[in-house]
């Protein structure tokens, strides 16, 4: 060759089996020996023979490396091995896969791996082909879409009707009508940007469409001006709730407070609103002060309830990652409401869950904190969005159920049950107006005496709330209401008779006179999320040796606090006037009815005390008598939540006297004065005291402080 190379023609004769190598230069030399392969003729070789060469033909049709003069000159070979040996040096495969078949001295063996060879690559060019076929069906869909796309455009265009275009150039112009803030606006504009580059018939631009639709709707600078008229204010929750002073008066000093500091401020500070929380029993106006609160201020009203969310994106959002996606409740009800300050009701929040979805409660601290709410973040929106304007307000039953970081960020206001001449008013003022009109009746036609509603109240209700009183009601309208439409009456008055004619027999019989009159039964008073109530506190003894029973589904508290007045009895029982050796005789057992409801808390100790006492002098406890409080083992009365609660369930049961600890005088500003009026109430600081009101026994307080002894020892 002129470039110095050399080239060469090789042609393979034999098989052979290298010996030895002799020389490496200038080629390697070696000595061989011929091999020759080895097979039986026989059917099955004749078989597989022409099998090898029916599948080659296939091959040669689909393999582009073959041609059909290959196929003529391998079918006519007639030795098996030979062909074997063919049909392999003509296939593109590995030369490791050539140089077993060529090792293979046994042709049998031989034609079958040939056979094998020979198959799968069939099966790769078949597959290959497939994969070829539906690459170019689809590359080929793309196009036509694509053309057909770019001829409906061109189509529109003609017609005047380009219709992605006008699209776009309104949100363009939604966008600045919007007066987003800066950031917020970038972000849109960028996505604007992004949606100019996609066809209008990818699910990408109509995510990007749905994100930017959110964008433009919400109240980023719509603002509903607030009537700062306090007058107004006041008259309007007048009107529509009877009593809970404490609320309006808090709503009546935020008014004026903005007022002052809107006239005051500085030009762009930010003024924040308060975060209440109204706790108290079902029934009271915690939801339904709110949508007058809104109404006193010209302010939109958004109520969300939270009872049973357990899912964080309920509150955030989903991430636009997500089929789907939307933003949290948060936002969503501010494009509805569509001013950035409404009144925003968290109803039920101490009824959220908690799973492996997330911490609703946790992604409330957020919203809830005025220190970091003007930068809310919802998940979708992936902006902040200044929730300081907003007024949030939330509801609940049970506050110590609301985790202690969101309590913090609250201020609570307490709403405490009814007493009975309020639910006189609230149902003369506003509930007897409403059914009447529900019904389809005239003031004219139905008429409700004093004595008929305060039977009503007392004997068919047993609520701190007015829910119950609505319904009993509703269903006194209802029935007035088919008297008259058959014409037995013109018009119905509300009497005693008439609610037993109506209601049937009473539902709620005051037994507090017969049940306390017996030795070992004391009244005591509960504080639940209801509202406060009364509980008996029972006591029997049997004979035995000593064994305390308690029952009436107590909690570990509760039967602590009975074992604790046992104790005191126990080691007290001589300067009681009891028997020191009662416990060797009897066994106590205390029972707390009603033995359905779980029943927990420290208060009932004092009353476990004198029912115990009671039931060992066999002296009753005085007639009209309830007390509450928690005992030391010293005989200290300690102090009780709820005061108010109680002393109202206990005015309502008709109770004429009951014992609370001298702590809890402190709590007697809160009391009704109508239940003051009726209701007596000593504070009493050790068990002495109580046992002396009570059963009218003498005892020194044993509460008092042992004389100390100083010993004296000389040194050695």
């Amino acid at each position: 060759m002129p470039d110095k190379s050399r080239s060469a023609i090789v042609q393979g004769l034999d098989r052979v089996m290298v010996k030895q190598y002799l020389e490496p230069d200038p080629y390697y030399k070696g000595l061989v020996e011929k091999v020759r392969g080895f097979v039986t003729p026989s059917e099955e070789i004749e078989g597989i023979t022409i099998n090898l060469q029916e599948i080659f033909k296939k091959l040669i049709d689909i393999a582009p490396y073959l041609s059909e003069e290959q196929y003529h000159a391998l079918s006519s070979i007639q030795n098996p091995g030979k062909l074997a040996d063919k049909a392999i040096s003509l296939m593109n495969i590995s030369t490791n896969e050539k140089q077993d078949v060529l090792e293979e001295l046994d042709i049998k063996k031989r034609l079958d791996k040939c056979t094998v060879l020979i198959n799968r690559e069939i099966h790769r060019i078949e597959l290959g082909e497939k994969i070829q076929s539906d690459v170019q069906d689809e590359i080929s869909k793309s196009q036509r879409e694509y053309f057909l796309r770019e001829q409906m455009k061109a189509i529109q265009k003609e017609l005047g009707e380009d219709g992605g275009g006008v699209e776009l150039d309104e949100l363009d112009e939604m966008i600045k009508e919007a007066k987003m803030p800066e950031k917020v606006e970038k972000v849109a504009r960028k996505e604007l940007s992004r949606m100019k580059k996609i066809p209008s018939q990818s699910p990408e631009y109509t995510v990007a469409r749905t994100y930017l639709d959110w964008l433009v709707e919400l109240p980023w600078s719509k603002e509903s001006k607030d009537n700062e008229n306090i007058e107004h204010a006041q008259t309007v929750l007048d009107n529509d709730h009877y009593g809970l002073e404490k609320v309006k008066e808090r709503i009546v000093e935020h008014l004026a407070v903005r007022n002052l500091k809107k006239s005051r401020s500085k030009k762009g500070e930010r003024m924040k609103s308060p975060i209440l929380c109204f706790s108290g029993p079902p029934g009271t106006g915690k939801t339904s002060i709110g949508k007058s609160i809104a109404d006193s201020m010209d302010r939109e009203f958004i109520r969300i309830s939270l009872g049973g969310v357990r899912d964080e994106a309920e509150i955030r959002g989903h991430r636009r990652t997500y089929i789907g996606a939307l933003p949290g409740r948060i936002i969503a009800s501010l494009k509805k409401a569509g001013t950035n300050n409404p009144i925003f009701m968290l109803d039920e929040i101490d009824k959220l869950g908690m799973d492996f979805r997330g911490d609703p409660s946790s992604a409330l601290l957020e919203v809830l904190d005025p220190e970091q709410n003007f930068s809310f973040n919802d998940h979708y929106l992936e902006v902040d969005f200044d929730l300081s304007n907003v007024m949030f307000i939330t509801t609940a039953n049970q506050v110590h159920k609301i985790p202690g970081p969101l309590r913090d960020r609250m201020e609570v206001l307490e709403f405490t049950g009814y007493i009975l001449s309020e639910k006189i008013h609230i149902a003369k003022d506003f509930v007897i107006s409403k059914q009447i009109e529900e019904h389809g009746l005239r003031k004219q036609e139905i008429k409700f005496t004093n004595e008929g509603l305060c039977l009503l109240i007392e004997s068919y209700t047993r609520e701190a709330g007015v829910r119950n009183l609505e319904r009993q009601i509703a269903n006194v309208c209802r029935k007035s209401a088919r008297e008259i439409t058959s014409g037995k009456r013109k018009s119905v008055t509300i009497n005693e008779q008439k609610v037993f004619d109506y209601l049937g027999p009473k539902k709620f019989i005051p037994e507090v006179a017969e049940r306390a009159s017996q030795p070992g039964v004391v009244v005591g008073l509960a504080w639940t999320a209801f509202g406060g109530d009364i509980l008996f506190i029972e006591s029997t003894k049997m004979p035995g040796k000593g064994a305390l029973k308690l029952t009436g589904k107590l909690g570990d508290v509760m039967k602590e606090s009975a074992q604790a007045a046992y104790s005191y009895v126990r080691s007290n029982a001589q300067r009681l006037g009891i028997d020191p050796a009662f416990y060797k005789k009897y066994d106590i057992h205390v029972h707390v009815p009603a033995g359905a409801i779980p029943k927990d808390g420290p208060s009932a100790g004092v009353a476990m005390i004198t029912s115990i006492v009671s039931l060992l002098l066999n002296n009753p406890v005085n007639e009209g008598f309830g007390m509450t409080g928690e005992i030391s083992l010293r005989g200290n009365v300690l102090p009780i939540g709820g005061l108010k609660e109680k002393s109202t369930a206990a005015h309502r049961a008709g109770l004429k006297h009951i014992l609370a600890p001298a702590l809890n005088e402190k709590d007697m500003e809160d009391i009704p004065e109508i239940v003051l009026k009726d209701l007596k109430i000593s504070f009493v600081k050790d068990v002495s005291e109580v046992l002396k009101l009570g059963l009218g026994i003498d005892v020194k307080s044993l509460s008092k402080p042992r004389k100390r002894t100083t010993a004296i020892t000389a040194e050695a």
